[in-house]
């Protein structure tokens, strides 16, 4: 878990930043003084395929296999991650783990409760729920 949190640490900057609002392969290309002509000769394909990779990866639509040959043809790489939201996969792990304990906790109570046995103490129960959690999916 650290090794895969080491590893995207130079990503948590990347996401911060947006991308272009035409997309990167656009962006790039108009940069580098390419027409969409030349990047199709530069991909082997049709004058039209740059300007629907362009419009595709512009609306989230654009295959990685398609963004990959895009950047290939722009003399790029392409960079590619999933950054967590949090600061760690410690935390991201523990998050979720919260989460489906508390779901658990409550459900356990609920039945309890309906049959006049409610225990109480919902907080500890789901952080030791969690804690459970986080030992079974850390251990792997």
């Amino acid at each position: 878990m650290k090794q895969l949190d080491r590893a995207l640490e130079p990503y948590r900057a990347a996401r911060k930043e947006p991308r272009p609002s035409k997309g990167w392969i656009r962006a790039i290309r108009q940069a580098l003084g390419i027409s969409s002509g030349e990047l199709a000769r530069r991909l082997g394909t049709s004058r039209q395929l740059p300007l629907q990779l362009e419009k595709s990866e512009a609306e989230d639509r654009i295959t990685l296999k398609s963004l990959r040959a895009a950047a290939n043809a722009l003399d790029c790489d392409l960079v590619y991650a999933l950054v967590p939201r949090t600061d760690s996969m410690q935390e991201l792990i523990e998050n979720r783990a919260r989460s489906e304990a508390k779901n658990r906790v409550l459900g356990v109570e609920h039945s309890m409760a309906l049959e006049n046995q409610a225990v109480g103490r919902i907080d500890e129960a789901v952080e030791t729920e969690t804690q459970r959690l986080v030992r079974k999916r850390t251990s792997r």
